[in-house]
C-alpha cells in the first residue's frame, strides 16, 4: 500500500519534469559539436548542426544549408538565419533522451521531434556553402 501512495506522489513529479523547458546552458551542453535530425509529425522536416560559440547550420533536407546563430530569450532557444529576418524562437524538452521543439506562438502541431542524432557535419550542395 505504501508503494501505492509514493507511486502517487512520484508520478507527477516525473511528468512535471518532463515538461520543463531546458535551459540554455542543458540545450549547449547537448547538442555542441552534433547535428541532429528532426521530425514534424513523423514526417522528416530538417536537420540542424551545433558548433562552438553557439553558430548553427540548417537545412530543410533539400541539400542547401543557411548558417546563424542561436540565443536564450526568457525559456526560449531563438535562432537567427543568414536567409531569414525574423527570429525562430522555439521551447526545447528532453522527452525520453530525444529533445522535443515546440515552436513559439503556434500550437502543439508545430513540434519537432528528435530522429537521430551524430557527430558528422551536414552535407551542403549548392552555391550558398561558405567555407
Amino acid at each position: 500500500m505504501k508503494y501505492v501512495a509514493l507511486l502517487f506522489f512520484v508520478l507527477p513529479v516525473l511528468a512535471h519534469a518532463a515538461d520543463r523547458p531546458i535551459s540554455a546552458e542543458e540545450f549547449e551542453r547537448m547538442v555542441t559539436g552534433k547535428t541532429f535530425s528532426y521530425a514534424n509529425g513523423g514526417v522528416p522536416y530538417g536537420a540542424e548542426e551545433y558548433m562552438d560559440n553557439r553558430r548553427v547550420r540548417w537545412t530543410f533536407l533539400d541539400g542547401e544549408c543557411t548558417e546563424g546563430k542561436w540565443y536564450q530569450a526568457g525559456e526560449q532557444i531563438c535562432f537567427v538565419y543568414d536567409t531569414i529576418d525574423v527570429p525562430q524562437c522555439w521551447t526545447f524538452f528532453e522527452d525520453g533522451g530525444r529533445l522535443k521543439a515546440r515552436y513559439v506562438g503556434q500550437s502543439e502541431a508545430t513540434s519537432l521531434f528528435e530522429t537521430a542524432r551524430m557527430d558528422e557535419p551536414l552535407y551542403c550542395l549548392g552555391p550558398e556553402v561558405g567555407v
